[in-house]
């Protein structure tokens, strides 16, 4: 009876931890089509990706030979599997990020092999206890040299690596020839090892399908300056297209994606013009291009990008100025905007094409669209400075809301969407007063008096009530204050709007001073007006081209 009790249990057991397992099983499916959707997103964003893994696999191939052939195997020993670790680490995505890494290790090691060799050569015939003590102090004076030299900010940013590689290898090789007479030896092996996964790595790098750092800096620096023309125009667009037209979702991605690369290309920027530095000349003149011109263009262009985000900002602010307000201006605003956006797509272009800039990038129709929106600002003054009767009710009151209609109008609409709540039947009482004694909150004219509601409120909040009541009173009395405090003015918003994107026109001057000089510098072609205007205009209907994918 007790085994069918048993069995009888473990098959419910079974039965439950599959029904459990069952969802899990049927996700499975789902999973793995993402994981795969995924991997197909990676490579067809950047298809160099594909060639680069293609390349390691066959760099890899080719030194596991090293190990795999007999005949190979004899030549260097145990030592070619430091080949297979010198791709693996030496072999990076650009040319210039594996020449860096490359050279730093095979002149670090061979460095550090010669300096170990000679300590080996002074104390070759002295006592074991000097040489213990001599082996010490160079193990000391090297190690706390080199850890302080890599603080050096030019050594940390070119040499770390190398560096680093050489104090490890002078380490090994000077303790281990302590005890081990061969070590010299195997140092050696261990030497052409580590070349011949260098030479593979660099000729993998430079010669089967080259990705080069310096046209990925290039081509980031023309892409940053599109995403910015774009992130202008959308941003215009939406603040003046009507609520049924806007589409949000795809509005806002656009915005976001223009300025979010150049926000965070610090780090990619200066990354990428220390890898070029370490490239060969692969230009026509054989010159030495100024790459960390393109890092100060690109700090330029970071400090333009802070207005764009303040500009989409306004999109988002929770007052916003009423559209029969913002019409007024819709036109010289919209001029302006696309006049910006032309300067930023000819300096795109002029930098693409390696060209200079067309003498004539600030054209008087910026000029004319900033005296527009000047005009405009100027023939409606009552909507940014306000009325002088409206500040004087302000200032004797207290309470504008009794003295502007539209501000009665939303006071009114908030307290009495919490009238039972707040002040049902005008009169509450207090905590700490005899039942029956009523405290009434209208005002003098049975209105309702703004800091006796904010008093009341106070008290209510020190007594033990829900915490769904103290949130409908803070947002009541939050609605109450940004009313009465902002009566003077409904275009205030706007004026922000529109501040910024003058303050865009005088922050472009920088942009354009920088790009300048970079093609003075880098000996940019002069400007062609028949053929460079029509390759502008081409540039800014097909600024998807210009996007690229940096490691």
């Amino acid at each position: 009876m007790s085994n069918k009790v048993h069995e009888r249990s473990m098959e419910v057991e079974e039965e439950e931890s599959s029904k459990k397992a069952s969802p899990k099983i049927q996700e499975l499916p789902k999973k793995m089509k993402k994981i795969l959707n995924n991997i197909w997103k990676v490579g067809k964003e950047d298809p160099r990706r594909v060639k680069h893994a293609l390349k390691v696999g066959v760099s890899l191939t080719l030194v596991s030979l090293l190990y795999l052939l007999e005949p190979l195997f004899k030549g260097v020993g145990n030592s070619a599997m430091w080949a297979v670790l010198t791709v693996v680490v030496v072999l990076e995505f650009s040319a210039g990020a594996t020449l860096c890494k490359g050279l730093n290790r095979g002149l670090g090691t061979l460095i550090a092999g010669s300096l170990a060799f000679f300590i080996e050569f002074v104390v070759n015939d002295s006592g074991k206890i000097f040489r213990a003590i001599f082996i010490g102090a160079a193990v000391f004076i090297i190690g706390a040299v080199i850890t302080y030299l890599r603080f050096i900010p030019y050594i940390k940013k070119n040499y770390d690596y190398g560096m680093l590689i050489f104090l490890l290898t002078f380490n090994l090789i000077t303790v281990s020839s302590y005890r081990v007479d061969t070590v010299i030896k195997i140092a050696h092996e261990r030497f052409y090892t580590i070349a011949i996964g260098v030479g593979i790595c660099l000729l993998m790098s430079l010669l089967v399908f080259p990705i080069w750092s310096g046209e990925d800096l290039h081509k980031s620096t023309v892409a940053k300056l599109q995403g910015l023309s774009l992130s202008i125009e959308a941003c215009v667009n939406e603040y003046f297209e009507e609520e049924k037209d806007k589409e949000t979702s795809d509005s806002e991605d656009m915005i976001y994606n223009g300025y979010k690369t150049v926000l965070d290309s610090k780090s990619t920027d200066e990354a990428l013009a220390m890898y070029s530095s370490w490239e060969p000349r692969h230009t026509r003149h054989c010159h030495r291009f100024p790459w960390q011109h393109y890092v100060k263009v690109g700090a330029v262009l970071r400090q333009f990008g802070y207005s764009v985000v303040a500009l989409h900002g306004c999109l988002k602010t929770e007052i916003q100025t009423p559209r029969s307000i913002r019409v007024l201006f819709k036109d010289p605003c919209v001029r302006l905007a696309g006049e910006l956006c032309k300067v930023l797509s000819e300096l795109a272009a002029s930098i693409q094409n390696r060209r200079l800039c067309s003498p004539e990038i600030l054209s008087e129709s910026l000029q004319v669209a900033l005296q527009d929106l000047n005009s405009a600002l100027k023939s409606q003054p009552k909507l940014f400075l306000g009325s002088n009767e409206n500040g004087n009710n302000i200032s004797q009151n207290g309470n504008s809301g009794r003295h502007n209609p539209y501000v009665s109008q939303h006071i009114n609409k908030d307290t009495n969407d919490a009238g039972s709540r707040l002040a049902q039947n005008a009169v509450v009482s207090r905590p700490g007063t005899p039942r029956g004694e009523r405290t009434s909150r209208l005002g003098p004219n049975g209105g309702v008096s703004f800091s006796r509601l904010k008093a009341d409120t106070l008290e209510r909040r020190s007594t033990a009530v829900t915490s769904g009541e103290r949130r409908i009173l803070r947002q009541q009395l939050s609605k109450i204050v940004v009313m009465t405090s902002l009566e003077f003015s409904e275009a205030l918003p706007f004026a922000a709007f529109a501040s910024l994107l003058v303050e865009m026109v005088a922050r472009l001057d920088n942009v354009i001073e920088e790009v300048e000089e970079l093609g003075t510098i880098a000996c940019f072609k002069e400007y062609n007006t028949d053929t460079d205007r029509t390759d502008v205009e081409v540039r800014v209907e097909k600024p998807a081209d210009l996007v690229v994918g940096v490691e």
